[in-house]
Order: structure tokens, then C-alpha cells, then sequence
């Protein structure tokens, strides 16, 4: 692999096929070979789809390794040192704070989902008998989880989803909302693209990326100076519907620091892991219930037998233990499409990795100081000899009985695994909860063609998720007064959007 291979990378990423081009170009070295070096320029690197190499770098080595430099450097413009982007020492410092916060029962919050969900609702609109119009699930999914998140970290919403709902709207100086999830988008975008180029990502210049990153630290700057300076009520617990406290993770962050900067970091650190990987998955998972309709039928009928056909009747984060098949459903969405289809870390002194040397592959590696490991997930998630001759097909029963292994690793794992899971996983599941009591049929409106994957550090449909949607007969009345839900014209509204937004 060298400059060619790059070259090749680069083109796959931009016709939407990224991670399939790189299980391919790995198969086509020989299926069973799942280590390999490569060469770009001076720069070599390694990347190995081998589940024991996994596990050395996440857990039994772990000390050997850590996120490589490129990833720090390419983050940091953006995000600032945090949980996501520091290394060693520091990161340790940021995981002392951040950990404790999600180890708390109140952090999934389902009535903070609940009230973004039904703005999200209120943008689809309706046709005749009872079937919504053809809609782009897809911007409507990154809009829900940037309000979720962003009212979880700093107490607010942006209401990108409806920005009526502005809470700034009275504040003159106050930095502009409706965009921010536009100027997040387009900072991760041009940050993925330095990241493909390694040590050689400083190559590509983008005069727009300053004002990107200035633009998201400016709002999130805004709400921490109100933190700061007690224009927030201190006293005051709010409590949400259920009776639980409500949980700020800002709130709880002055607790431990009041360097203006430092609370920024960390916030958009958490904001970077939680919002477009969730919503990411929200619309793989609508995609493929529009095309498995035995998938949706029977995914429907066990969320009705849990929690009835009411949309408003309640559900807890716990409820969710006994919806195996939608625990199968999800698990399998990620490992289809590959959410985060690439992961890596760096040796930070001379080691070895367990597998990939030798005449079959089954002798250590010598990794050098500084080499960058880059793990494709997607492909380790697609091996043949791991998940079996229907590895090609979406088939959530093959989680049955199944435990988590190295070979699925869609949070990362050891010490640096993903503090949200649990929020996230919570989060995917009350929103497909609701909507499949609210809609008994999807239909995918797309047409035949082959899997787009848009590829910006997280992977999303390149082809958004056009469907429409059929009211389920019960729920009809309830969720046209609660919901707004109103018969309309607009039927292309959703199409054609930019999905960055």
C-alpha cells in the first residue's frame, strides 16, 4: 500500500463506499490475512483486523498504547484537550472528572427524550390515509440528538429542530443557534479529511475551518459564562416529569473546575462522542426497518407487548432489559454499517502486537515507537470467519445468545471506552420505541442501489433515509393533538436537504 492506495482511499471515501473499499482491498490480500504494514510517503503504519491484536491494544497492553498524535492534533482546533483529544496524563486528568458523572442512574433522561422527540415528530408531514409523506429521516435524526445533547450538557437546548423554541431569542448579544449544527458539521468534515492524510494533514487548507470551530465554541463559551457568572440559578433543582432530578452535565463540571476554557473542552469533547454517532444509528436502523419489513413486523410486536400500542404510556431506561430484539436490532445495525467504521491508537514506546508476523501470521509484530495502528471495524465487523457465510446480510437474530467480543468493539474498549454508551443506547432505543407505537408501517421510498456510506469519522447514509410512514389506527387521534400532526401538502419536505445540517 502506498501513495496509489491513498489516492484510491480518498476517491473511495468520496463516491460513499469507504469502508467497503478498505474490506476489500484487505480481503483482496488474502482473507486470512488481517495484519498489514503500509507506507504513505515516509510514513508507515500499520492496520490489523486480527480481534487478539485488538484486545493487546485496548486491554492486556494497554499501557503500551494510546489515540495517536495525528488524532489529537486534528481535534483539538475544534474541541479543544478533553476526554476525547488528551493523551496520558491528561487524559486522565479529564476521565476523573467526566467518569463520575455518567456513572449516576439520572443520566439517560427519557423525558429530555420524550420533549426533542416530539418536535422531531411535529416535522413530518402527513398525507392521506394516514401515511405520512416521502421524508428524510435522516437531518432530523443529527437535529434530535444536537438538542438532546446539548440541553444534557449545558441545561439548554439549541432547538435546531424548531428554533421557535430559541431560548436566546431575548438576548441581543447572544451567538447565533440555528447554525451551529452547520458549523459543527463542516469542521468534522474537513477534520476527517486531515485525518485520512495523517502527519500529512496540515497539507490541506481550508480558509473556513477557524470560523467553523470559532462559531461552536462561541455558543458553547456563551453558556458557560452564564454558568459562571450565576446568571443560571445555582439553587434551583429542577426535577423532570418521572420525579428525578434533572442532570446538567455543566452543572455538575463547575463543581470540579471553574476555568472557562477548560469546562468548553470538555463539554464539546462530550458533545463530539454523543450526538452525530446516535443519530447516525437512528438512521441506519430506519433504513434497514424499511427494507426488512419481517424485521419491523416482529420488532413492533414485542415493543407493543412491553409498553402497549399508547404512545404516551410510560417508559423507563430499565424497560428496556427485556426488548431483546431490539437490543439484536441495534447490535446489528452497528455491526452492518460500522457506525464508527475506523478506530486506532499509536505505540508510545517499542511493543509488539501478538499476531500478523511470520510465514502464517501467527507470530508477534514489532510495532516502533510512534506507529499508528489503524483498526477498520467495519471490516472486522464483516469477517467471514467470525460471523459466518451470511455475514453479507442483515440478520438481527444472529444476536441471540451471543456475547460481545473483541470482534465488536462499536464503543471502544478498556479504560478509554465510551463513558455514553449506556445514554446512547438508551437514547436509539426510547426514540424506535415511540416511533414504532406511533407508525405501524415504513415503507423505504429510495428505490433500489447500492449502500451509500458517508464517511465523516462517524458513518451515516450518504442517501439519507427516505421513507414514509403509516400511522398506527390507536394512535392516530392522540398523536394528531400531542405531536401537531396535520395533513399536508409538503410532501417533498425533508428531500433534498443538506444533511450536514
Amino acid at each position: 500500500m502506498g501513495i496509489g492506495t491513498l489516492k484510491e482511499s480518498l476517491r473511495a471515501t468520496r463516491e460513499e463506499r469507504g469502508p467497503v473499499w478498505m474490506h476489500e482491498t484487505l480481503n483482496s490480500i488474502g482473507k486470512n490475512v488481517h495484519t498489514i504494514k503500509a507506507s504513505i510517503f515516509d510514513y508507515d503504519l500499520i492496520i490489523t483486523r486480527d480481534t487478539e491484536n485488538v484486545k493487546a491494544m485496548f486491554a492486556v497492553q494497554s499501557q503500551d498504547f494510546d489515540i495517536g498524535l495525528h488524532r489529537e492534533k486534528c481535534f483539538k482546533s475544534l474541541l479543544g484537550p478533553g476526554v476525547m483529544t488528551n493523551r496520558q496524563e491528561k487524559w486522565k486528568h479529564s476521565r476523573s472528572m467526566i467518569r463520575p458523572q455518567f456513572a449516576r442512574d439520572n443520566v439517560a433522561d427519557v423525558d429530555l427524550f420524550q420533549r426533542h422527540l416530539e418536535d422531531l415528530l411535529a416535522k413530518i408531514p402527513m398525507s392521506e390515509n394516514s401515511w405520512t409523506c416521502k421524508v428524510d429521516l435522516s437531518p432530523m435524526f443529527f437535529n434530535f440528538t444536537l438538542d438532546t445533547a446539548t440541553e444534557f450538557l449545558v441545561g439548554q437546548s439549541v432547538h435546531v429542530q424548531n428554533p421557535a423554541k430559541n431560548p436566546l431569542g431575548w438576548d441581543s448579544s447572544a451567538p447565533d443557534l440555528g447554525r451551529f449544527g452547520h458549523h459543527l458539521d463542516e469542521a468534522k468534515r474537513i477534520i476527517d479529511r486531515r485525518g485520512a492524510m495523517a502527519k500529512y494533514g496540515w497539507l490541506l487548507r481550508d480558509k473556513a475551518f477557524p470560523e467553523h470551530c470559532k462559531a461552536v465554541q462561541t455558543v458553547i463559551d456563551y453558556f458557560v459564562k452564564q454558568k459562571l457568572d450565576h446568571c443560571l440559578d445555582d439553587e434551583k433543582v429542577v426535577e423532570t416529569s418521572s420525579g428525578k432530578t434533572k442532570f446538567v452535565l455543566l452543572d455538575e463540571l463547575v463543581k470540579e473546575c471553574t476555568d472557562p476554557v477548560e469546562l468548553r473542552c470538555e463539554l464539546l469533547n462530550v458533545l463530539h462522542a454523543s450526538r452525530d454517532t446516535t443519530a447516525s444509528l437512528l438512521g441506519w436502523a430506519f433504513y434497514f426497518l424499511a427494507r426488512y419489513p419481517e424485521v419491523f413486523a416482529r420488532l413492533r410486536r414485542e415493543i407493543l407487548d412491553n409498553f402497549t400500542d399508547n404512545p404516551t404510556s410510560q417508559i423507563t431506561d430499565a424497560d428496556f432489559r427485556a426488548c431483546h430484539y431490539l437490543q439484536y436490532v441495534l447490535n446489528e445495525t452497528i455491526r452492518f454499517v460500522g457506525i464508527v467504521p475506523m478506530n486506532e491508537r499509536a505505540a508510545v514506546r517499542d511493543t509488539t502486537l501478538p499476531r500478523g508476523g511470520g510465514f502464517d501470521g501467527q507470530s508477534p509484530v514489532f510495532v516502533p515507537k510512534g506507529t499508528q495502528v489503524l483498526i477498520p471495524t467495519y471490516s472486522m465487523q464483516h469477517r467471514e470467519d467470525i460471523w459466518g457465510p451470511d455475514v453479507e446480510e442483515f440478520k438481527p437474530e444472529r444476536w441471540q445468545g451471543r456475547k460481545f467480543g473483541w470482534e465488536f468493539i462499536p464503543f471502544g474498549g478498556g479504560t478509554r471506552q465510551c463513558l455514553g454508551q449506556q445514554f446512547a443506547r438508551t437514547e436509539a432505543m426510547y426514540v424506535i420505541a415511540r416511533m414504532l407505537q406511533i407508525f405501524d408501517k415504513i415503507e423505504n421510498m429510495e428505490g433500489p442501489g447500492p449502500i451509500k456510506m458517508h464517511h465523516t469519522i462517524e458513518n451515516r447514509s450518504g442517501s439519507g433515509v427516505q421513507v414514509r410512514l403509516h400511522l398506527a389506527s390507536p394512535a392516530f387521534a392522540s398523536c394528531e393533538q400531542q405531536y401537531d400532526l396535520k395533513l399536508s401538502d409538503e410532501c417533498d419536505m425533508g428531500l433534498g436537504a443538506d444533511r450536514s445540517e
